[in-house]
């Protein structure tokens, strides 16, 4: 027999009295709205109406992103430094959050909190949205009395993290989109615009240029088969996205031609090496055994390479080998970075040398980026221009012609 499944705390809004008589209310979630009843007098407030928070007609709203983290840690960071008791800088944070998803997320951490459990297993209940390495951080602050310095560290942290993501995804997403787009207005011009051309050419009753029958004929194969492309390319991609998500061996190949691309793997890379070096100064300044940050350390990489390599580092750090060696051992670490945690591993400073190997190649890649785009776009200009300008070449060709033979 399948075991039984656990109940979902659902969201309710009340109203009611505090203490004061005054009027107040918000939301909560509990299990039924007795318990939510239960619990809102705990807190000293007389509930008049609970009631089930209605869902949204059409769908919900979309998820918290990684970004609505790294801002969440902050809000909640400077909100602890202020002096702001921790359930109530929930409740001020969850209340202004534009973002229903986030709202319901933070609120729901709030009621957690005030059912008296800890911040770090209230966190550890939504592993979507809070990694071990967060929660980690969390439960390490909370045991040390310095849960406002962690959360500092965290937002920082989250926040370095995720515009690092975005540099790497604006690098790849530009030429991209402007090629996605191309090919589309190509597909318009080939399905729309060349029959009508067609027509005209009929007319003529003289023989066409090859250039110009060429993009007649592939006007006719897009309109006769344009389905067939269409779900050729979306199975195609979706099929590759699930077989590379299912298949390490396919994933881990990826990653290493990601790693030796031309231009694009020297982001990668220096990406790569950009997050290997800041978690592991952020678990590093918050006291973290150096073989239990490494795992963290793995996880945060973002390729698969790297993860193995961390992995590797943890095993022979285990075993009493210093971290250089380790990192020298996988060959994949640059010997800029391996002198500097050589030196913070003899001064007893690691997590400062690390900090700045993370500022050097977080730099770096910025500039890598910045440098992929300025090269980029000539190229996708004179693409674009081949693509567009061809296909209206061919199309006034035979009028050219016509023209020079009146």
């Amino acid at each position: 027999m399948a075991p039984k499944k656990a109940a979902e705390k659902v969201e309710f809004t009340y109203e009611g009295t505090n203490r004061g008589g005054d009027k107040v209310k918000g939301d909560i979630f509990a299990l039924s709205d007795t318990l939510a009843k239960s619990a809102l007098r705990k807190q000293g407030i007389n509930p008049i109406k609970v009631k089930k928070k209605p869902q949204p007609l059409f769908g919900g709203a979309k998820k918290p992103e990684p970004a609505d983290i790294a801002i969440f840690a902050r809000q909640i960071a400077t909100m602890m430094q202020a002096g702001v008791p921790l359930v109530q800088s929930f409740e001020i944070i969850g209340q202004g959050n534009d973002k229903a998803s986030m709202q319901k997320l933070i609120l729901g951490i709030k009621s957690e909190v005030e059912g008296g459990v800890s911040l770090a297993e209230a966190l550890a209940k939504y592993p979507l949205y809070f990694d071990q390495l967060f929660v980690n951080l969390v439960n390490a602050g909370e045991q040390s009395g310095a849960l406002e310095t962690m959360l500092d560290k965290l937002a920082t942290y989250k926040e370095k993290t995720e515009a690092l993501k975005a540099k790497v995804k604006k690098a790849l997403f530009y030429p991209i989109a402007v090629l996605i787009v191309a090919f589309i207005v190509t597909c318009i011009l080939l399905v729309f615009v060349v029959p009508q051309f067609e027509e005209l050419f009929e007319s003529f009753g003289a023989d066409l240029p090859a250039l110009t029958v060429f993009v007649i004929r592939l006007s006719e194969f897009m309109q006769a088969w344009w389905w067939v492309i269409a779900l050729s390319i979306g199975g195609g991609v979706y099929l590759f996205l699930r077989i590379k998500k299912t298949s390490p061996k396919l994933q881990e190949a990826f990653d290493r031609v990601a790693l030796k691309a031309p231009v694009v793997g020297e982001i990668t890379t220096k990406s790569a090496l950009a997050r290997f070096a800041r978690t592991l100064e952020t678990m590093s300044a918050a006291g973290v055994p150096l073989v239990e940050a490494m795992e963290s350390v793995a996880g945060a990489c973002g390729n698969i390479v790297y993860y193995k390599a961390s992995m590797k580092i943890k095993d022979e750090v285990s075993q009493g080998t210093q971290l250089q060696t380790s990192m020298r051992n996988t060959g994949l670490f640059p010997n800029m970075a391996i002198q500097m945690v050589s030196i913070g591993e003899e001064a007893g400073s690691l997590d400062s040398m690390l900090s700045k190997v993370a500022d050097f190649y977080e730099t770096e890649v910025d500039n890598a980026v910045d440098a992929l785009t300025s090269l980029l776009e000539p190229i996708i200009m004179a693409v674009l221009g081949v693509l567009v300008g061809g296909l209206i070449i061919a199309m006034y060709l035979p009028i050219f012609k016509l023209g020079s033979v009146v």
